[in-house]
């Protein structure tokens, strides 16, 4: 009985284990090759455990950057959420992401967040849309001229090539909505 015992053990912790293994995303990669100011090259996962690379998997012609450094800037996020979807329906090829920066740390680390974060997060298309850069985030910041973790910053970044058009930080408010409603009228076909 005890050899039984021992065994449904090993295969219960293996068990585990590969489960941990198949769900833990992938250390980031970033390459920053580039002194104009565009968006590095740069991987992550998002919530539904796809691994995207950046600029090159951007979708839209035109993609809407919010990034964000602290677990507290979710709220900043949120204010410009409805406006955002709002943005994607009235101009085609233009998609948002929302890229939670965080520190390189250990892939159970990185599985404990992103699974917290999919469990908090009930909409597809705000997990498909999240991708979480697990990098050093000096280097990212310095990329893209950020210069600092106090707030979000929003980027409105190219497909080709992830050059950088417009930059806004903090909450949503009306001026910077309308600044970046007016470009947009401009870029239109």
């Amino acid at each position: 009985m005890n050899q039984v015992v021992m065994i449904l053990i090993i295969v219960l912790v293996i068990g585990v284990a590969g489960f941990l293994w198949y769900i833990s995303p992938a250390k980031s990669k970033m390459i920053v090759d580039s002194d104009e100011f565009q968006f590095p090259k740069v991987s992550g996962f998002n919530l539904d455990r796809q691994e995207y690379f950046f600029p090159q998997d951007f979708e839209g012609d035109l993609n809407l950057v919010v990034v964000a450094f602290q677990q507290e800037h979710q709220a900043l996020v949120n204010t410009w959420i409805p406006f955002m979807q709002k943005l994607e329906e009235e101009y085609p090829g233009l998609i948002y992401y929302e890229l939670p920066t965080i520190q390189e740390m250990p892939a159970i680390s990185r599985t404990f967040i992103n699974e917290g974060m999919r469990a908090g997060i009930p909409d597809q298309t705000a997990r498909e849309r999240t991708i979480t850069l697990y990098i050093d985030k000096e280097i990212f910041k310095s990329a893209l001229s950020i210069p600092n973790e106090q707030t979000i910053h929003l980027l409105l970044v190219e497909h080709d090539g992830g050059g950088i058009i417009w930059r806004a930080a903090g909450a949503y408010d009306d001026t910077t909505a309308s600044d970046l409603v007016e470009l947009l009228k401009n870029k239109k076909p």
